[in-house]
């Protein structure tokens, strides 16, 4: 199993290149299942989650090809099968994401519960209630979700438009009824939609397949169905910047000092964070095409709460926790979102952070002198929180269990070290 050894402290300085979002390239595939024509995806990451969403759709007759670094064309013209099994689906969240596609589609879906990170309980039952107001059979048996229309002759069973309302907002939630209501009979209302950017960038999609969607990023959306969709035609689909990773490279330079340029990031997408990193005393930059983050002045601590976009993501609260152990005085962070999501606050504390975890709130006093010693991640944005306190640790860091990392940054190792770093993938 591999590990991360990082020897610190460090100060980061040069420009790293923002990937596709994997939180938009994996509604994007799925949404491949949509149409039988050929659906083009570019700027698509490479990372351990893309790979398990294009074995999971391998596995039901989709063809998938890679002509080139990022891009990837997804036929779904012979599809073989409409289940999705435990076995891949288990290990990530949102092969859930199927289950739209395949039951607006071809009427039916047999889809394994999800598993995925151990930051808290994330029911799907927002996604299975609304695609029962859509006409949908919902029965879960033995694991797996199975959902059908009933058929109307000898054709296939199809959705019905309904008025949708979710009691919060959920963003595999929005997708997958964005995706039942692009082939449904009728008119879709969603109201509390999820406004964040991968959402947009998924009506976006959906939009140039041919289906009618309108208010993406704002609370209300509507989609009116269609009978058919086609794919992306002659031209490709880019996948929207990864805000989350630009922002893990960007705390990565404020921790540290630094002076880090993150190129392609989306500053809109970001206002909530890059407020609260210069509220921190790091100086923030923005341009038409990159965010800039400088070592300006000593941290000073600032409290946080997470919230649905255009909120405090949740995907940053680990890297913005560890940025706190280097800030003057005491900052209170609330975790809103997920209620299990302080897990790195243990092992921060193995490298001698400050941190009290009190129910949903995480208290940290600063500056604290991190010292290197070996910690285990236990989900994906706390494996980035770990690395961040691992550059400013004096010594070496061992980072075990990685594939979480691996999960949502693509060669994080080899970009850190473009940026100064002293990182190494190792056997840990």
């Amino acid at each position: 199993m591999d590990a991360f050894l990082i020897k610190g402290p460090v100060r980061l300085a040069g420009t790293v290149r923002a990937s596709g979002a994997k939180n938009a390239a994996l509604p994007a595939l799925a949404a491949a299942l949509l149409t039988a024509d050929p659906v083009t995806l570019d700027e698509v990451p490479d990372l351990a989650d893309v790979n398990t969403m294009n074995r999971l759709l391998a596995g039901m007759g989709v063809s998938i090809d890679r002509p080139a670094p990022g891009r990837v064309v997804l036929g779904a013209s012979r599809v073989t099968s409409t289940e999705a099994p435990y076995d891949l689906v288990r290990t990530m969240r949102a092969s859930i994401l199927v289950l739209g596609p395949l039951v607006a589609r071809f009427g039916e879906a047999r889809v394994s519960l999800p598993g995925g990170c151990a930051i808290g309980v994330r029911p799907v039952d927002l996604h299975l209630l609304a695609l029962e107001a859509m006409g949908a059979r919902i029965a879960v048996e033995k694991g797996y979700i199975h959902a059908h229309v009933s058929r109307v002759g000898r054709g296939t069973g199809r959705l019905t438009g309904a008025a949708i309302r979710f009691p919060s907002p959920t963003v595999t939630g929005t997708e997958n009824v964005l995706f039942a209501a692009a082939l449904a009979k009728g008119t879709t209302v969603i109201e509390n939609a999820a406004r964040e950017p991968e959402v947009e960038d998924t009506a976006r999609l959906l939009t140039a397949m041919g289906a009618r969607v309108t208010g993406a990023g704002t609370p209300t959306i509507t989609v009116e169905g269609v009978d058919r969709l086609s794919g992306t035609g002659q031209m490709p689909h880019a996948i929207v910047p990864d805000r989350i990773e630009a922002g893990t490279y960007l705390a990565a330079g404020a921790i540290t000092g630094g002076d880090v340029t993150v190129t392609g990031a989306r500053a809109r997408d970001l206002g909530a964070f890059l407020d609260a990193l210069s509220r921190a005393g790091a100086g923030v930059e923005v341009t038409a095409d990159s965010v800039r983050v400088h070592g300006g002045r000593p941290l000073v601590a600032v409290d946080i709460e997470t919230a649905p976009h255009p909120g405090f993501p949740t995907d940053l609260q680990a890297q913005f926790l560890a940025l706190m152990t280097q800030a003057e005085g005491t900052s209170r962070l609330i975790e809103t979102i997920f209620e299990n999501r302080f897990l790195h606050a243990v092992e921060l504390a193995r490298l001698g952070a400050d941190v009290r975890v009190d129910g949903r709130a995480a208290v940290v006093r600063g500056p604290s002198s991190l010292e290197g010693a070996p910690v285990t991640a236990s989900d994906l944005r706390a494996s980035a929180a770990l690395v961040l306190a691992g550059l400013v640790a004096r010594g070496e860091t061992r980072v075990r269990r990685i594939y979480h990392l691996d999960r949502g940054y693509a060669a994080m190792d080899e970009r850190l070290r473009s940026l100064g770093a002293s990182v190494e993938r190792i056997d840990g």
